[in-house]
Order: structure tokens, then C-alpha cells, then sequence
């Protein structure tokens, strides 16, 4: 049906295996678990799960390349129009054991749809890097905004800036009163084919994201791994995992998107962290370290 599908997949497993070697070695104990999987409705992935590590306690980087016919329900609920889909990409999530190590997630994909006759008639390009630190750093804000910046920059001046805003309007728990799942990074959806972006542009832009997120993310790691926690640290950030739960299982649209197209319940709920708190109506004590991240994720800031 394409043959860009086919470089893109390439591309996609070519990415999943660079970073999961980046991450093994920065966790120097764990390796990751590879689970092969087949959807009936069509394609299938490969789920690679670390945990119980020096490093991180729990985290995935997924690849799936998964299709099939596009049902009433996706035509209902997805406003999707066509006969047949298509859709690959990789997706990370990865928890640090240490509280002063930020949580992580990327995720970079294409879509396609077809017609009866198998014609492509629509592709579109998403995808994005976001942090969630538990404290905050200014300068680790700094260098992984400014990390995204750099790529998005090499090709259009514009895309950072535009990118940057739909991240910080995107990871938002609304029913908290608008506040942000972490500090951002760069997010966007629906990118497609017109007389300036060739399909070449979107496949390279993506790629070049994906292979930043080691730059972006694994010297901060290195930074702040060894610090000394205490159990207070780490009851700060089981609350801030209950607000990353509640964002993924209320608002996110590829948890939804998994969700509505009979995807594998395993690799979508992944993403979530190992231990949570649900405490009622849990604040920081003003002016503390935690209620400095606090106000961060409320309030968006240019970090570049």
C-alpha cells in the first residue's frame, strides 16, 4: 500500500533499538525484556519493559506496527474517514528509582489511511519529548529545552516556539485546574504532505527528534542519579506519579487511540509508574522545594 510506510518502519526499529542501548548502559544493571506481539486485527510490536534497576525502576520503549479496517466506531469516535488503516511508532516511558531524576516520555509515529482500492489518501506525522521532574533544576529545564530546540530550529525557525506551546496545552490535567503533567518539551499532531513540507521533511524531522531524546535526557540522568533521597523525596513523587496516572488514563489521546482499536492493554498501560499516591487533597507547604515544581507545572515558563 506504501512503500513510506515500509522506510518508516525501518526507521522505527532502528530507533527503538539505539535508545534501548543508550538506556541500558546508563542504568549499568537492568536490561531490558523484549515481548513480541501479534494484534488479530492485524500487525503487531515489540514491547521492551526494564525494571528493578540502579537506575530506573520501571520503563518501556515500545514499537508497533499495527493495522487493519476502520471500523463505525473509529468513524464515530476517532473522526476517522477511509477504509483501511495504518499506524507504526515508538513510545518510552521511563520512571527513575531516585525522585531528583526526572520521569520521561517520547513518542514519534506516522499514520496512513487508504481507500478500497488500497491508494493512500491521508498520512500525517506526530509525535514529541516531554520531562516531569519531580524538583526542580532550572539548568536541566534549560538543557533539554534548549536540546529541542536545536533540531527543531535545523528545519524551521518557527517549529519551537509553535511546538513548545501545543506541549504545554496538551500534557494538562484540566480537571486540576489546568495544571501541566511536567514542564513540557516540544508535542505535534497531524503533520502532513503540503506545497513546502515534503513527506521527507516529516520523516526526517521526526527521526532527528527521536535520536535527540539520548542527548536531551541522559545527562541529566548522569547529573542527578546519585543524589541521597530521603522517604519524603520519594513520598513527593508518588504524588506527582498519581497526577502522571490521572493524565494518561483521563486525557491521553494514544491511550484512548489503543483503547478504541482493540490495542494490547499490556504495552498501552506501560506508561505508568510502579508506585502512586492518591492522598485527598495533598498540598505542598508553600514556598518548598515541592511546591516550586508545583507552580512550575501550572505555570508555563520559556526555559530557552
Amino acid at each position: 500500500m506504501s512503500s513510506i510506510r515500509d522506510i518508516w518502519t525501518s526507521k522505527i526499529h532502528d530507533l527503538q533499538n539505539k535508545i534501548c542501548t543508550a538506556v541500558e548502559e546508563e542504568d549499568g544493571g537492568a536490561v531490558f525484556h523484549e515481548d513480541v506481539w501479534e494484534r488479530a486485527e492485524g500487525g503487531g510490536g515489540k514491547t521492551r519493559v526494564i525494571s528493578g534497576g540502579h537506575v530506573f525502576e520501571k520503563g518501556g520503549v515500545n514499537s508497533s506496527v499495527v493495522f487493519g479496517e476502520v471500523t463505525p466506531m473509529m468513524t464515530a469516535q476517532l473522526k476517522i474517514q477511509g477504509h483501511q488503516w495504518f499506524a507504526c511508532g515508538v513510545s518510552l516511558v521511563l520512571h527513575p528509582l531516585n525522585p531528583f531524576v526526572p520521569t520521561v516520555h517520547c513518542n514519534y509515529r506516522m499514520f496512513e489511511l487508504y481507500d478500497e482500492a488500497g491508494n493512500v489518501v491521508d498520512r500525517w506525522f506526530g509525535g514529541g519529548t516531554d520531562l516531569t521532574p519531580y524538583y526542580l533544576f532550572e539548568e536541566d529545564a534549560r538543557h533539554f529545552h534548549r536540546t529541542y530546540k536545536k533540531v527543531c530550529d535545523k528545519y524551521d525557525a518557527s517549529y519551537f516556539a509553535r511546538f513548545k506551546t501545543q506541549c504545554d496545552e496538551y500534557f494538562v490535567n484540566s480537571h486540576r485546574n489546568k495544571e501541566r503533567r511536567g514542564i513540557g518539551g516540544i508535542f505535534y499532531d497531524y503533520c502532513r504532505v503540503d506545497a513546502d513540507h515534503d513527506v521527507n521533511h516529516w520523516m526526517n524531522f521526526g527521526m532527528d527528534c527521536g535520536h535527540a531524546f539520548t542527548d536531551a535526557y541522559l545527562p541529566i540522568v548522569q547529573k542527578r542519579k546519585n543524589l541521597p533521597f530521603t522517604a519524603s523525596h520519594k513520598y513527593w513523587q508518588e504524588i506527582r506519579r498519581g497526577r502522571y496516572t490521572e493524565f494518561n488514563l483521563v486525557h491521553d489521546r494514544g491511550t484512548l487511540f489503543g483503547l478504541k482499536t482493540n490495542g494490547r492493554i499490556e504495552s498501552i498501560l506501560m506508561s505508568l509508574p510502579p508506585t502512586v499516591r492518591f492522598d485527598y487533597n495533598y498540598q505542598p507547604t508553600p514556598c518548598s522545594p515541592e511546591d516550586e515544581l508545583l507552580q512550575a507545572c501550572l505555570h508555563p515558563r520559556d526555559w530557552v
